[in-house]
């Protein structure tokens, strides 16, 4: 295949999934393993009680919400410094870590804030009080898990750039092997210890723990390897705020972490709505909420990975080849994508019931992981052409994007279809498949746009 888009010397997509694939496996095992966080937490929980399970699916989307907005600000380090990399600039790449450092920090207050005191999040979900005395607990644990998570955001948005996703990788799967006994011991308490079960607080507390502990490694990490020295990242301790680093981190990171948000909240805000409908449709949500998210991490290594290289080839002054990669990386992801999503549907009913025993909850779970093959395509073509418009530092367009696609078809067309506010829904899409048939024509809708936007940023900088 040539140059795409574009003209140019013989570059096969195999020579470029070469290059992508060292750096696309090891945050595609680092990411699973985080987001095995949430698998853990919904298997015990769910095998613990209903009620602790719909406590968690309105907990965690309140997380997420909060955590990735803001995670998306400070991932703004990435492409920085990746062109910085690629032009090797090493002191000043090092130099943007203390100011991402500093940003992680400022943005925990107001984070924290809104875990601790969760009004605004109940109020979306209606949720009873025994669920909402439980969310609270919840959330009130992670809060205290919220700083280390921007913090470790940093590390793992430097090493990425920098072509170190080992790293990385090594500290999330040693974090996984702490969780696990930590959430079941917490989850279920030890009576011969004299623990009492906590429900699905324990596991908010088992993460706050976990992360807290890969902060410490990885700052003993940064100061004893010497790889870092070069970007002489804590020679002096750490850097003053620096206004223009800041400015500048904040000119990419705000529309990246609002995009970012958009898009979770587009998925997020289904589990408040779908708390409306009850225990079982929220907890059967929860269940292909939790394996779509799993099916994410594919696209989500290799957006990391296409991206981390374009970066660093811009830094080089090596537009063509930043081109080939950019485009070839969104080829690449989608027929992987399509692959996975097509084995999930045929498959539909064993994995659901490997999540829960319960006949109703397994039920209302069935006909929403029908939807992941389209679902997971979509997402996968919209994330991997957003990350790469993010490596030549485009982020405001694709915000219109999503704004336009993912709260105005899915969240909005996702109500309007669940609750029936015309009059006009069919029976069979209101109630949770409602907001899942909307959000599946969202992200399609995104996936188009992005991967067009993408194509034209390309051909633009043919010309260069």
């Amino acid at each position: 295949m040539s140059d795409a888009p574009g003209h140019g010397p013989r570059h096969t997509i195999a020579l470029s999934a070469r290059r992508i694939a060292p750096l696309a496996w090891p945050v595609f095992v680092g990411q699973v393993a985080v987001l095995a966080f949430s698998t853990v937490d919904t298997v015990l929980v769910g095998r613990y009680a209903a009620l602790d399970l719909a406590a968690l699916a309105v907990g965690a989307a309140a997380y997420v919400t909060v955590f990735i907005g803001m995670m998306g600000v400070v991932l703004a380090v990435s492409p920085i410094v990746g062109q910085l990399f690629g032009a090797r600039r090493l002191a000043d790449a090092g130099a943007q870590v203390h100011q991402a450092v500093w940003l992680a920090l400022a943005l925990s207050v107001f984070g924290c804030a809104l875990l601790v005191f969760p009004a605004p999040f109940l109020a979306l979900s209606k949720a009873t009080p025994d669920i909402e005395a439980k969310v609270r607990g919840y959330l009130f644990a992670l809060a205290f898990s919220l700083p280390a998570a921007l913090l470790f955001t940093t590390y793992r948005g430097f090493n990425t750039a920098v072509s170190r996703p080992q790293a990385v990788m090594a500290l999330q799967l040693a974090g996984l092997a702490l969780k696990v006994p930590l959430s079941a011991a917490l989850v279920t308490g030890v009576p011969a210890l004299g623990l009492p079960a906590m429900g699905v607080t324990g596991c908010g507390v088992a993460t706050a723990i976990v992360m807290w502990t890969q902060v410490f490694i990885a700052f003993t990490v940064v100061r004893r390897d010497p790889f870092y020295a070069r970007f002489e990242i804590l020679g002096r301790g750490l850097h003053r705020p620096h206004g223009a680093d800041l400015r500048a981190l904040l000119k990419l990171g705000v529309p990246m972490g609002l995009a970012i948000l958009i898009e979770v909240t587009g998925f997020t805000f289904m589990s408040f709505f779908i708390a409306r409908i009850g225990t079982t449709p929220v907890a059967g949500h929860q269940i292909a909420a939790n394996l779509v998210a799993l099916l994410f991490m594919m696209p989500l290594a290799l957006a990391n990975a296409t991206a981390t290289l374009v970066a660093q080839r811009i830094g080089a002054a090596d537009l063509r080849d930043a081109r080939r990669l950019g485009w070839h990386g969104l080829q690449i992801g989608i027929g992987i994508a399509a692959l996975m999503g097509g084995a999930v549907f045929v498959l539909r009913d064993q994995v659901v019931h490997a999540y829960t025993r319960d006949a109703a909850v397994a039920a209302a779970a069935l006909p929403l992981v029908a939807w992941v093959a389209l679902f997971h395509t979509s997402d996968a073509a919209q994330a991997i052409a957003a990350f790469v418009l993010r490596s030549y530092r485009i982020a405001t367009l694709p915000l219109v994007i999503y704004v336009a696609a993912i709260w105005g078809v899915g969240l909005a067309g996702g109500y309007v279809l669940a609750f029936d506010t015309f009059g006009w829904s069919p029976r069979a899409l209101r109630g949770a498949p409602g907001f899942w048939v909307a959000a599946t024509a969202g992200l399609l809708l995104a996936g188009a746009c992005m991967s067009a936007l993408l194509l034209w940023v390309l051909r633009q900088q043919r010309g260069r």
